[in-house]
Parts: C-alpha cells; structure tokens; sequence
C-alpha cells in the first residue's frame, strides 16, 4: 500500500505542486514529527563518536525522515572532488578544474559525481562550494574555483546542473567564509555595495541554475552567525532571490540559537540531533515559537525533496564507482587543469614538451611520489590508488629511463639530475599545509555546552539500525587489486579517513626545503622543469628565474600522475590558465589574519587590488601558455553587447585550445569600482595556422552596481569598454566600445 509520501510523489511527477503536496504531509504530521525534520535525527553523542571513527566515509547522512508517513529523508554526501563515501573516483580539485575554464568539462564531472552518489544511496552533494578567494593563504582555497565571481558562478552552475541530472546538490558556504582557522569564531564585516557585488553574484548565478540546498556559513556576518542571519538566509535568499530550495547548516557547529536559526530561514541543522532540537521544542510548548515557523521550515525542504524525486531516484550499480570512462575523465580534468607559466628555450628549443630522444629523466623531490589528492578534511576521496608523478612518468617512459630521488640528500639529489637529460622537480604542499582546519577541539569547546546531555535512546537504536544497513567500505576493505595495477601508484593504505591538520597556510612560498632543492638542481641541470603541486597562488620571485620551466600541475586527482606525464610528453597541450592573480610580493595582496576575530571585507582582493594599486603580477589571471601560440584579430560586439566574436588565429607549429576572455568595465567609471572584471570566457581548439571564431557571451550583471536606496542591483546606462584578451591586463587585447542601457 502506498505511503503518504508515495502518494504526494506521485502527485508531484503527475503535475501536482510540490509545494502544495508538502504542506499536505506537514499536515499530517504530529508537533513531534515536524520538530524531528528540523535536524538530522541522529542521536549527538553517538553520532559524534561515529563520525569521529571514520562515518563520515562509510555511509550518507539522513535527515527530515519520518517512518509513519514513508517520508525516506534525503541523504547527504560531500564533497567538490568526488564521492567522499566508501571508494570513488577522485578528480582533480575545484581550483585545478576551475583552471580549465572548461565549464563543459565541469558539467560532465558534476554528471559523473552525480551517477557515483547513487550507487551509495546519496541524494544530496554536498560539493558546489564557491566562496570566493579573497587571499591565497585560504585552507581551502582548493575547494573553490578562483578569484573572479563570474568565473566561479559559471563553474558552481556548471558542477550544479550536471550533478542535478541524478541528485539535488548544495551550494556553500554562505556567506563571506573564506578563512579557515577562525571559521568558529570570525566576524566578518561587509557593507551592503561590497557583498552583493563582489561576495554574493556567483551564489544568485547558482541558485538561478536551481540549486537545490544552499548550505550557511560557520562564521558571523556583520554581526550575526550566517546560520542565524535573516538578513543572508530570508531577506536576500528567499525575498531578493526568490529561491525555494531548502537551508541547511554547515555541520555540527552551524549555529548558536536554535530557536532564532528556525526564524532566521535555517530549515535543517545538520547532521545530528544537536544545538537546536531542545530548545525549539521548549520554545513551541511556550509558544515562543509559532508552530508555523517550524512548519514552513519542513514544508521548504519536503517541497524540494518531492521536486526533485527523493525516495523514487534509481540506484545504480556498482560498477559504476571507478568506472573506466569516469577515470579517463578525471585524467582529462587533470591534463586540461595545469598552467603552463613558463617554458623558455634551452639551446634555441623550448624545455617542453620533452625532446623525443629524451632518455634519462630524473624526478626529484619529497611529492615526486606521495599520494597527494589535497584536503585531508571533508572533502577528502578514498580513492583506493593514486598515481603519482614518478608512477606516471614510469609508466610512459619506463622505469629504467626515470631515476627518483626524494630530495632529502639535496647534494644527492642534484647529482642524480645533472646526469639526466632533463630533471623533474616535484614540489608544494599537503594536506597538512593547507586545507580544512582540525584542531584539538580547543577552539569550539564552549560550544558543547549547547548540545544535549545525554541522546534519545530510541535514537540510538534507529542509528545504529541505519548504520548496519548502510555501510560502505573503503579499500583497505574492499579488494580492489583487480581494478588496477598498484605497482603504478600510491595506494590508500589506511582506508579511513586520516585528518590532517590543514588550517590556513602560514606562508605563500614553498617550504625552505624545495626552494633549496630547486636551487641546486637548476645549477647543475640547465634542462629543469618545476612542477608545483598546490591549492592556490604561490610567490615563486625566489627561483622562478633561475629555472626555464615552471608548471602548476595542483592536487590533480587519482590520475594525476598519468596526467602530468601527458602533459611533459606532449600529447596534452596545456591550456590550463590562472583562476588567481599570483602576485611578486605577499604585500600586494589583502591583509590577512588566520586568527582574527573580526575583518572588513572590501573590494579589493587579486587581480582587482594589483591593478589598482599599479602592481604588476608575476602571472595575471587568466595566464598559461600552452605548446601552440595564439593571436587575436577582428573584434565585433553584439548591438546589445550580448556576446563579443573574437577572431583567434593558432600561429604554433600544433593543434591547441585558446581560452578567450573578454573583461569589462564602465568608461569613466569611478575609482571604487573595479575597472576591469571579467564578464566572459570561452575556450576554443584550432590547428595549426587555423583562424576559429570564438563568441564569448557577456554577462552583463558582472557590471551591474548595488542600489543601496533601493537595495537592487542595477546597471548604470553609459558607454563600457570590452577588452577581449588572453588574460587580464593583456597588451594586445581587442578594444571596443559599446553603449549599454
């Protein structure tokens, strides 16, 4: 016999309004019922205690269930790089995809995400997170896309609208989070022009492309915990907006007020029966709290499970975890992601791609052959293999033409590259540099005080009855050993989740302990390639001039290896180019304190603040080379300045992709506002010789200004300059003038 929830789902697939069908189930429900949907129905001690033991990747998270009625509750997975539950196919990071400029590329990796989510049941990905790079030294900067709120609008709506094919997906943090370490405790203060112009159009982009869920912040919001702010989650999300989605917290520390979190707009705490549930449940036997303001919470989130299908979405097989096709495309993502920033001649030829008759390479460096996918936090894959750079190199060149040294015997390590043909140095970060912060608890331990004393026994056993019917393993348990060869890779020994420290790094320039090795080894090897494996920007002024090459090859994902040794072999032309600005000097950027209690946000961060300040960048945004040359000719805009076409000529001796970027900014327009944004990109192929036109569409509300008597975003009538370039700040851009009203 059909449930109550069947019914309205099947209602809903007829025609019905999801709405309407969820405000009939709310009706059915007893107080009890309703005040159990507004958290994850999970006991608080025992869940903690779970997750604490490796939970978080053996199973989804459940919440809004209610047996009586069918309501199946939706189930929650993170995260940005892949299926963090049992193992998945680990991509590159957000950072080094959104390096692609490829959002084709990105729809088909959220599509592939989407399909790996329901094989372990999940039905909400929690990965879309888009908070803006305002500095570098972010943890999880890898995590997001880049600098510029159109670029990272046009990625989140790509991830979104190929994940929604199969599941709903969240997008987070909001709002302003984009510091790591005082994420707990940080007010941030942001005028009304700075946040809706610079810290909140790619969130409107994406919940535009439908989002399902839009996750709040840990921290304050001029004054207010994003968790419980009207102003964020009513005002501008729902009034301003019009999104009708649902609002969960980010987890376990998402808030402070239960009872002013339900009136701010918060619809689900996530992921445990924890701060809110008994004082909410004090506050409706009061009548401090309408019963319809918990009903309109529960009603905004089964209205949008029943849209999107929740509890009659299929399931598939497990096959396809780790599918072929879904590995070839995370070694796509990782090839199209690096950023070539340097490849100078040595005797008249350029160090890359390697010479044919290349013999001897030497890989040096204490990441050459680490597994290193990033954060080690949330967003972390158990990916049971990653092939590293020596793995990769081995495979393609033989494992008698590539000799390894880990570069702790720098003189060693030296004398083992200048007797190669060319020396591959590897180095960067971990997860330990950067990536979520997990302290020792010292930070948040007042916040204990907040959740309940003891759990709900009936709780417990309904957890522990989910847990044994919905364990996933990971490798260390699984036996993968048919899927892949692990003498080419790094495999995932642990086969648990193994925090690491992460936080905010401490500096923006590599460890003293690879520059030195850099040093060395481009003194005795004239033929020197540096790959830099990070989240973000790097200050490379120490070295950069003394080696010819330089690639940005990012935490690239379980097929990183094979990738790299794409890209140095030539069969991948990079075409990667800079989500960021990377600066000549720290001082250049934003000031940054990874332990403030309280900063102003303004406008002024990367690209933007260097180019009003007068300082040059080392690499602008929107830079890389590639082993093809491109020129831009002719230029013609669209009467409504809806779209630029760009003529691109490849003047290399290869085929190549071209990514076309148009900025633009008001003529004459005033000192506080930035006078060249970026309001289009497109990425095109041409072969050699080959002249392609290539149509960037502008997005005119990349322009747009903030209306403070208003409260609206408005676009000022008045001539703008397009400059349609290869990067931001390009000499030889193609000017043009157009009237937008």
């Amino acid at each position: 016999m059909p449930t109550a929830y069947d019914t309205a789902l099947a209602n809903v697939r007829g025609g019905a309004s999801a709405r309407a069908e969820a405000e009939s189930l709310v009706e059915q429900m007893t107080t009890e019922e309703k005040i159990h949907c507004l958290d994850g129905g999970v006991p608080t001690w025992d869940g903690l205690r779970d997750i604490g033991s490796g939970g978080y990747h053996h199973r989804p998270f459940r919440a809004c269930f209610v047996p009586r009625l069918g309501i199946p509750g939706f189930h929650f997975s993170d995260g940005p790089r892949g299926v963090v539950v049992g193992t998945a196919t680990a991509f590159p990071v957000s950072m080094a995809r959104g390096a692609s400029f490829d959002v084709d590329l990105e729809e088909r990796i959220g599509d592939a995400i989407g399909r790996e989510l329901r094989v372990i049941g999940a039905d909400l990905y929690g990965g879309v997170c888009v908070n803006l790079l305002r500095h570098p030294a972010w943890g999880r900067a890898q995590e997001t896309y880049g600098e510029d709120p159109h670029h990272v609008g046009e990625f989140g709506a790509a991830l979104t609208r190929g994940a929604q094919r199969h599941v709903m997906a969240t997008v987070k943090h909001f709002a302003l989070n984009s510091m790591e370490n005082a994420r707990f405790t940080v007010d941030v203060q942001c005028d009304e022009r700075t946040l809706h112009e610079v810290y909140l159009p790619h969130f409107r982009r994406i919940v535009d492309e439908g989002v399902a869920a839009v996750m709040s912040a840990y921290n304050s919001v001029n004054g207010e915990w994003a968790g419980e702010s009207p102003e964020l989650l009513s005002r501008i999300l729902r009034d301003e907006w019009g999104f009708d989605g649902m609002v969960i917290s980010d987890w376990i520390f998402g808030l402070r007020d239960g009872v002013k979190s339900v009136r701010a707009g918060l619809d689900v705490e996530m992921p445990y029966q924890m701060i809110r549930h008994e004082p909410v449940v004090r506050a409706v036997e009061s009548g401090e709290l309408g019963i319809d303001e918990v009903e309109r919470a529960v009603v905004n989130t089964l209205s949008t499970m029943l849209r999107f299908g929740v509890g009659g979405l299929p399931r598939n097989p497990e096959s396809v975890l780790l599918a072929p096709e879904h590995l070839a495309l995370a070694r796509e993502a990782a090839g199209k992601s690096m950023v070539l920033l340097k490849n100078d001649p040595v005797d008249s030829t350029p160090v890359l791609p390697l010479a044919p008759g290349t013999k001897r390479i030497a890989v040096v460096g204490r990441l050459a052959d680490m597994r290193n996918l990033g954060d080690g936090g949330s967003s972390d894959v158990m990916a049971p293999w990653a092939v590293t750079p020596l793995a990769g190199l081995s495979q393609r060149y033989g494992s008698d033409s590539v000799v390894h040294h880990d570069g702790s015997d720098v003189a060693k390590a030296a004398e083992i590259a200048s007797a190669a043909d060319v020396a591959i140095v590897v180095v960067g970060y971990t997860k330990e540099d950067e990536g979520e912060f997990i302290g020792d608890g010292s930070e948040n331990a007042h916040l204990r005080t907040l959740f309940p004393k003891g759990d709900d026994p009936h709780l417990v056993e309904v957890y522990k009855e989910y847990i044994r019917d919905n364990h996933w393993p990971v490798d260390a348990e699984h036996n993968m050993s048919d899927r892949k060869n692990p003498r080419r890779a790094r495999p995932n020994d642990k086969g648990e989740v193994s925090f690491a420290r992460g936080g905010d790094r401490t500096s923006l320039r590599l460890p003293a302990a690879d520059v030195e090795l850099i040093h060395e080894v481009a003194a005795r090897q004239e033929r020197t390639v540096v790959v830099v494996v990070c989240g973000s920007a790097v200050v490379m002024e120490e070295w950069r001039n003394e080696v010819p090459a330089v690639l940005l090859a990012w935490y690239s994902g379980m097929e990183g290896g094979d990738a790299l040794a794409d890209v140095l072999a030539g069969e991948v032309n990079p075409s990667g180019r800079l989500p960021f600005a990377i600066p000549t000097d720290e001082s250049h950027l934003p000031f940054f304190d990874k332990d403030a209690t309280s900063i102003v946000y303004d406008t002024w961060h990367g690209q933007w603040k260097l180019d009003a300040d007068g300082n040059r960048a080392a690499y602008p945004f929107g830079f890389g080379l590639g082993y093809s040359t491109f020129e831009l000719g002719a230029a013609e805009a669209a009467p409504d300045a809806g779209h630029v076409d760009v003529q691109v000529t490849n003047t290399g001796a290869v085929a190549g992709e071209c990514v076309v970027q148009v900025y633009g900014g008001a003529v004459g327009g005033p000192a506080d506002v930035p006078r060249r944004k970026l309001v289009g990109f497109t990425k095109v192929s041409a072969a050699p010789g080959a002249t392609v036109t290539a149509r960037v569409v502008v997005n005119r509300t990349a322009l747009e200004t903030r209306d403070t008597s208003a409260h609206r975003m408005v676009l000022v009538p008045g001539d703008y300059r397009l400059e349609a370039a290869l990067f931001a700040g390009d000499p030889a851009a193609r000017v043009l003038t157009v009237r937008m009203d």
